[in-house]
């Protein structure tokens, strides 16, 4: 059960949208989870990983690519999502600084499942090294559902700091929707930690320019 309640979650959203509106921003602000940890030692400590499916999407301008045969390429183009095909990423030639640009281009890569075990070997690891490898889609599934799927999906990883922070929506969305978010990822990253709410140090949302407010 979360430790934080609702009250203190909508009070705080609250104040983070009328931070956001009393300095209105020439771009939608993306709100964000930051978490603070302890009792953890990154160098001895097993590292966490995971991945949950929030219930609104929370950067709806992340941009996916589809590495696609020629199925999803069909598909790609009729939904509009951005696509290439294994040929397009062989004229890459393994080069690393176009393999760089292509990784920094998107946010996220889905590739068929045909093609996914010859990515590797047509593009080297850069999409790996980036963090970036490609998501497997199949022909049973609807290619703008997955791509919704990967928006909507925040991936909490520890590394070598106990500070994290995820996305975990924007200013534009309702606060009840923010709440819904914010409470589900807290939830899933307490239950990713070893000792769950023994180790949250802290935790504050804030939009990209504005003030973090304490929610525990």
């Amino acid at each position: 059960m979360s430790k934080v309640s609702r009250d203190t979650l909508t009070e705080a959203v609250n104040d983070v949208l009328k931070g956001s509106v009393d300095k209105k921003r020439k771009f939608r602000e993306t709100i964000e989870l930051q978490i603070g940890l302890k009792n953890y030692d990154p160098q001895k400590d097993k590292r966490f990983s995971g991945a949950v499916r929030l219930k609104y999407v929370p950067r709806p301008n992340l941009k996916v690519c589809v590495f696609g045969d020629q199925h999803h390429l069909d598909e790609a183009n009729a939904a509009g999502i951005p696509c290439q095909s294994a040929d397009d990423l062989k004229k890459l030639n393994k080069n690393k600084k176009l393999i760089k640009k292509l990784a920094k281009s998107y946010d996220a890569f889905l590739a068929s499942e045909s093609l996914i075990k010859q990515i590797p070997r047509i593009l080297g690891p850069g999409l790996n090294k980036a963090g970036k490898f490609p998501s497997v889609v199949t022909h049973g599934e609807n290619l703008a559902n997955k791509t919704e799927e990967i928006k909507a999906t925040i991936k909490f990883q520890m590394k070598k700091v106990l500070c994290l922070s995820v996305a975990v929506g924007h200013v534009d969305m309702a606060p009840e929707e923010l709440v819904s978010n914010i409470s589900l990822s807290i939830n899933f990253l307490v239950s990713l930690l070893k000792k769950n709410w023994q180790n949250v140090r802290s935790l504050h949302i804030k939009s990209t320019m504005g003030k973090p407010q304490r929610v525990y």
